[in-house]
């Protein structure tokens, strides 16, 4: 009886640590550019709707200022289920059209996986965003 007890508390307690709260994708995250492999912040919060959304608060090259404050992602929801951010819109910097989003926090929430992809998930792209504690300054 008390090894079937230990059992279902260390399985509760892995459960409880592994769980995630919605708002812990909320921070500023720093990524590589894909195409320009030019590294830009973006700060994801909650919007008024209660999705969360994403906007540009750093860039890389100084040429690219006129991007600051551009919200480039909007529409994510939490599914606790899936342990997913999902149902997101984004609008890439240059690009035509809108691509689908879906997020998944990784390594105890230090890094997120965003896939962009048109139509169908598996023709797109993952982007790995790695959590910062503070804004960039910028130059």
């Amino acid at each position: 009886m008390k090894k079937n007890l230990l059992t279902l508390f260390i399985a509760l307690l892995s459960f409880s640590l592994s769980a995630q709260n919605a708002d812990d994708i909320c921070g500023i995250f720093h990524s590589v550019d894909p195409f320009s492999k030019e590294g830009s912040q973006c700060e994801i919060y909650k919007a008024a709707d209660g999705t969360y959304e994403a906007k540009v608060v750093w860039v890389e090259n100084p040429k690219k200022k006129n991007q600051l404050g551009l919200v480039f992602m909007t529409g994510l929801t939490y599914n606790a289920k899936d342990n997913e951010y999902q149902n997101g819109k984004l609008k890439y910097p240059g690009k035509k059209g809108t691509y689908k989003t879906y997020i998944r926090l990784v390594n105890y929430g230090k890094t997120l996986k965003m896939r962009g992809y048109l139509g169908v998930s598996l023709f797109g792209m993952t982007v790995d965003w790695t959590r910062e504690s503070k804004l960039r300054p910028q130059k």
